[in-house]
């Protein structure tokens, strides 16, 4: 049985403040060990997560790295210096960053394998825009973009790496895929990855990161491959957010 995650994406945003109200809200304990809890800040706030969760069971992750190890790379921060401050998590290939910074499927693969250099956990993010869903191309959109980074590694690093779905006309749009369509594309991932190894299938957690809230949560976890959810606005609003991790639960 896959444990469900649920790890919420601040993206650009968020505040001090905000982890205080997150920690005023996780008081009671939260919600319990059903479920795995991670919250994905902007860097300048992973020190202070860890430090307002070290008690609780709230994992931290950060939004990218460099690949590098070190260097003079203005800007930039290493897997090694996530490590060195305690991150468990940290994004690869999410949509925002291929579409807008114009990462490849190339650096994607570096990212994931420093991580994994590292110990830190890869949640490798694929999906298909709204243009390619429409040209009937999401099966080859989305694994290629899982081929481009798992072909690479061996069969140990497989087993480490999180995915997350997201499609990409479902984030920030109020447009959602149906329970059935999220589905779909799991267990075709599923599949992929089942030629790998049937063990890697059966254990990877799939992650589903279009728009997943409090209303529609329930009836997207109850899919047999979706194994969690990648959070984005709902995550800024600790009320919403923990709605979700008791749908999981």
């Amino acid at each position: 049985m896959r444990k469900p995650l649920i790890a919420g994406n601040w993206k650009m945003n968020g505040s001090l403040a905000l982890l205080a109200r997150f920690d005023e809200a996780l008081a009671d304990g939260g919600p319990g060990d059903g479920v795995d809890v991670a919250l994905i800040t902007p860097f300048p706030y992973l020190v202070p997560a860890l430090q307002t969760f070290r008690e609780r069971a709230v994992g931290i992750g950060a939004q990218t790295l460099n690949p590098a190890a070190d260097g003079a790379l203005t800007g930039e921060v290493s897997g090694a210096m996530l490590k060195d401050c305690g991150v468990q998590y940290v994004l690869a290939g999410h949509s925002e960053r291929r579409t807008l910074f114009g990462e490849s499927d190339r650096e994607v693969r570096q990212q994931v394998a420093a991580a994994l250099q590292h110990e830190l956990t890869p949640i490798l993010c694929v999906g298909e825009t709204l243009e390619q869903r429409d040209a009937d191309r999401v099966e080859e959109v989305v694994l290629s973009q899982v081929a481009a980074v798992l072909d690479t590694l061996e069969p140990g690093e497989r087993q480490r790496v999180i995915i997350a779905y997201e499609p990409v006309w479902a984030i920030g749009t109020g447009r959602t895929a149906t329970p059935e369509q999220a589905q779909a594309v799991h267990a075709l991932i599923r599949q992929r990855l089942a030629e790998y190894d049937s063990t890697l299938a059966s254990r990877m957690r799939l992650l589903y990161g279009g728009s997943m809230k409090p209303d529609n949560a329930a009836e997207l976890l109850a899919q047999p491959d979706i194994d969690g959810g990648l959070i984005g606005g709902a995550s800024l609003k600790p009320d919403d957010f923990l709605s979700i991790c008791y749908a999981a639960g």
